[in-house]
Parts: structure tokens; C-alpha cells; sequence
């Protein structure tokens, strides 16, 4: 029976990063992977959905400017879309392939045995692979289970992955849909609304069972998306719940009732599921190996990434926290340090930064007013619009805010921001800095920013908390805000 210092199950962005790490120790690891090295980092998933996202948001921004004109707008074949998409994904897949295969040579010592094949507990050291016929059990000394997560079905409809989708299908399309409904409205959902929208060739209807898009963001940037987006054509079904979706005359038929007892009868070609992800499981046969689920009961439970039993490790999307390629390859390194490397300190989620690839970018790290509100955290909140930034207006894209949340008292700890508009996901790296270090927001004030840059824009928020901005709230009412927010009340801060 071959033995390995480290067994990794799933060859996806934590499982590679745990790998890799264990590599960095000098350790003998192997990496089973079922399919494809990458996972949802590059197929149907990230790499996959963003390069989409980019082609689009291009496409329609041409199209604004030559609308705007009254000119003819610009088109690309879906097959011109897909080319795009193909190159990108290949580039990344050759990259990690060429990695994998050096990584198993002769010079690197041999410490990488890659497996392809689906894992599963045989006992707590050991584990199977199973690939077609063929079958070894191999013995771990540690395990770290990343076997990642893939879209949610629901029972209730018939997914068939050509009418009736998850997010797995869209590469799979043969042209754009001439109408699309997209069930959700959290992140991807309205992503893919922006995508499909963004393209111009496809109607597309939004079912929300809120109020409004993105609950569980503040008001202000739900408010601004959900505009652009109808104003792109799309159709947002608000406080809507869906009582049928069935397939029908070669199409999609979807009967909604509305909060007042209405009820409304669409016709669609296609319909794409986004209604969440569900960990990949139910094949690993854990009882074998004694790991107990969390108390959720769909996610293994763990402490800091460690499961009920020690030497074994749980880390992005099974783990059932932030279903997030960066989050899942910091839990797997973090995971192999506390394995190999004697790591005391514990993981904290305080400071991650995510994206939200909607029109406009949205970037968000640490508490929003909503959480804050909802935790009782007595705040100020600095706004600043991008109208007032140079580089948003030489772009012509000024379209956006800045929006930092600190602590209501004289320290002015930074507790959240909220970047929204063109180089969002840039901005706010800065501020996660802060948070992680618990440094005096003075530190960003006294920063020389390049010039002209979208980020000054996050220089000028702490200025104006401390009162040394270039603009001032009190006078400029329409692009800068500086309020505190206490037991929900919330209070202009004028200053002069």
C-alpha cells in the first residue's frame, strides 16, 4: 500500500493550494481529482463565468457610446464569445497541467503523486480510488478534503441541463437564448443577468422572492444594480414566489404569485437554476472515516479546518463558509501550515475581499450597514460618489461609490467597505489591510496615491471622517455623505 504524508481529495482551488503546500514542507503528497485540475476555478465556474463577464461588459459599453451617437450597435456570434471564453480557459488549464506534470518529475524529488480518480474513505487513514475498473487504497498520515460543491437542483423541476439549467450548462450553449429566466437573485443569479443582458440578445427575467435584488447587501447598491439592469431590459419579478416551471412547447413555462394574490403566466426558451451550491459529498462515504457533519447537517463540520477527527481537514465549499475560490485556497493552506508548520493562530474571516461581477463591479470586505444595524454597532459611514473622482471621469465612467463603515468613537476603526463602480475589486484591498491589522485609518490619509487613480477616492472618504477633505459633505450634498448611524438612527455629520 503506498503512503503519503498528505492525502488531498479534489483537484479544485483549495485542493491544488493544499497540495502545493504540502510540497512546500517537503512532504510526500497525493492529489486525487476526479476530473479536472482547476475544478470550478476554471470550469463552469470562475475563470469560466468572469471571461463571460468581461466580453460582455466590453460589448456593451461599445454600445452605449454608439447608441448614444445613433449608431449601428456592436454584436459577437455567440460563437465569437465562446472562442474568447475557450482561449481562456485553455491557457489556465495548460498552465495547470504543465505544473502538475513538472511537479511529478525526478527533479522535484517526486514529492506529487497526482491520481485521477474519485476518493473515498476507506477508515480514517485510508483511502480508495476508484477510476472506471480499476481500484487502490492508499494510506494517509493527514487528509484534507476539498471535494468542492456543485449547483443546486431542486427535486420539484426537471433539469435536464439544455431547457432547464444550472450554471454548469451555460458553456454548453449553442447560441445566445432569445429569453432566459433566471431563478434567484443573489450573487450569480444577477451576475448572469448582467452577462445575458450585457450581450443585448437575449430577454431576460429576474424571479425575486425579496423586496429587492442582493438582500443581503445594503439598499443602496441593490438599488443601483437592479436599475441598470432594467434599464439593460431586464424583467425583475420583485416579491415573487415561483409556483411551477415546467417545460413546455420546446420551451419554458413559469407561472409566479405576487405578494397581493396575482399570479402571472411567462414563456421563456430557457431557464438557468441559481439557487445555491451543495458540497460534494455524499460519495466520500465519511462515516467510514468517523468525520461527523456540521450541525447544519449538509456540511462537514470542522474547527478552524479541522474536523472531529484530528489528522483529517475540511476546506472550501464542503466546509459550508464562504463558497469563494481565494476563501477555499486560504482555508487549504492555512490547513497544511497548522499540519506541518505548528500554526497556533486561528483563521479569521474578518477582512476578505469579494466581487461581485454585476454592472456596476461591486467589491465588498468587512460589515455592511445592514449587518452593522442588525448587530446594534454604533457607526459613522463616509460616502463619496465617483462623479468627484478624477480617473472615474476621464474614463467617462462615473457611475459608483466609495462607502467606508468605522467605529462610532475617536479611534475610527475601519469595520467594513463597500467599492462599487469601475475598478472596484482594486480599491478596496487596501482597507482589508487595515482591518487585518487593526491599524488608525490615518495610515490611508497620509498615503501619496497615484494620480489620476479611482482609489484616491478611498483616501478622500478617510479625509473626510477626519475632517481634511477636499470636498465637503455639507457642500457638495449630492456626491459625499459623512452620517453615524446609532440603535438605527442615522445622523449627518456636517462639517465645514
Amino acid at each position: 500500500m503506498d503512503k503519503y504524508d498528505l492525502i488531498v481529495i479534489g483537484g479544485g482551488p483549495a485542493g491544488y493550494a493544499a497540495a502545493i503546500r504540502g510540497i512546500d514542507f517537503g512532504k510526500r503528497v497525493c492529489l486525487i481529482e476526479k476530473a479536472r485540475i482547476g475544478g470550478a476555478a476554471i470550469y463552469n465556474g470562475a475563470l469560466s463565468s468572469k471571461t463571460l463577464w468581461e466580453t460582455s461588459t466590453r460589448v456593451s459599453f461599445i454600445n452605449n457610446t454608439l447608441i448614444s451617437e445613433g449608431r449601428e450597435p456592436y454584436s459577437l456570434t455567440w460563437n465569437e464569445v465562446m472562442k474568447v471564453h475557450d482561449e481562456a480557459i485553455f491557457e489556465r488549464k495548460f498552465q495547470y497541467s504543465c505544473h502538475i506534470k513538472l511537479l511529478q518529475t525526478e527533479t522535484m524529488n517526486k514529492l506529487l503523486k497526482h491520481e485521477r480518480g474519485l476518493g473515498s474513505f476507506v477508515s480514517k487513514n485510508e483511502v480508495k480510488i476508484t477510476n472506471g475498473n480499476r481500484e487502490k487504497i492508499i494510506y494517509g498520515e493527514n487528509i484534507v478534503i476539498a471535494s468542492g460543491s456543485s449547483p443546486r437542483k431542486l427535486d420539484i423541476y426537471d433539469v435536464d441541463e439544455e431547457n432547464i439549467m444550472t450554471s454548469d450548462a451555460i458553456d454548453d450553449l449553442k447560441d445566445y437564448p432569445k429569453s432566459l429566466v433566471i431563478v434567484g437573485a443573489g450573487v450569480i443569479g444577477c451576475e448572469y443577468a448582467t452577462i445575458f443582458s450585457n450581450f443585448g440578445k437575449t430577454k431576460v427575467y429576474l424571479i425575486d422572492r425579496k423586496d429587492r435584488i442582493l438582500p443581503f447587501e445594503d439598499k443602496d447598491i441593490s438599488s443601483l444594480v437592479a436599475k441598470n439592469l432594467e434599464d439593460q431590459g431586464v424583467t425583475i419579478h420583485h416579491s415573487a414566489n415561483l409556483e411551477r416551471l415546467e417545460k413546455k412547447n420546446g420551451g419554458v413555462e413559469y407561472e409566479l404569485k405576487y405578494e397581493d394574490g396575482s399570479t402571472e403566466v411567462i414563456q421563456v426558451e430557457k431557464a438557468l437554476l441559481s439557487v445555491g451550491r451543495v458540497p460534494n459529498i455524499k460519495s466520500l462515504h465519511l462515516e467510514n472515516a468517523g468525520v461527523k457533519m456540521s450541525k447544519r447537517g449538509y456540511h462537514i463540520g470542522d474547527d478552524d479546518t479541522q474536523t472531529n477527527i484530528p489528522h483529517i481537514y475540511a476546506v472550501g465549499d464542503v466546509s459550508g463558509r464562504i463558497a469563494l475560490v481565494n476563501m477555499g485556497e486560504i482555508e487549504a493552506r492555512h490547513a497544511v501550515e497548522k499540519m506541518f508548520g505548528e500554526k497556533t493562530e486561528r483563521l479569521t474571516y474578518d477582512n476578505v475581499c469579494t466581487i461581485m461581477f454585476l454592472k456596476p463591479e461591486v467589491a465588498a470586505v468587512g460589515l455592511n450597514e445592514k449587518e452593522c444595524i442588525k448587530q446594534n454597532i454604533p457607526i459613522k459611514v463616509v460616502k463619496i460618489d465617483f462623479a468627484v473622482l478624477a480617473r472615474a471621469v476621464a474614463m467617462r465612467k462615473t457611475q459608483g461609490f466609495f462607502k467606508i463603515i468605522v467605529t462610532n468613537d475617536d479611534d475610527m476603526r475601519i469595520l467594513g467597505m463597500r467599492a462599487v463602480g469601475e475598478h472596484a475589486s482594486s480599491a478596496i484591498q487596501a482597507v482589508g489591510l487595515l482591518i487585518k491589522m487593526n491599524a488608525p485609518i490615518e495610515v490611508l490619509s497620509e498615503l501619496v496615491h497615484p494620480h489620476p487613480s479611482i482609489v484616491e477616492g478611498v483616501q478622500e472618504c478617510v479625509r473626510m471622517l477626519l475632517n481634511t477633505s477636499l470636498f465637503k459633505a455639507s457642500v457638495f450634498k449630492d456626491h459625499l455623505a459623512c452620517y453615524s448611524l446609532v440603535d438605527g438612527v442615522k445622523t449627518p455629520l456636517e462639517r465645514l
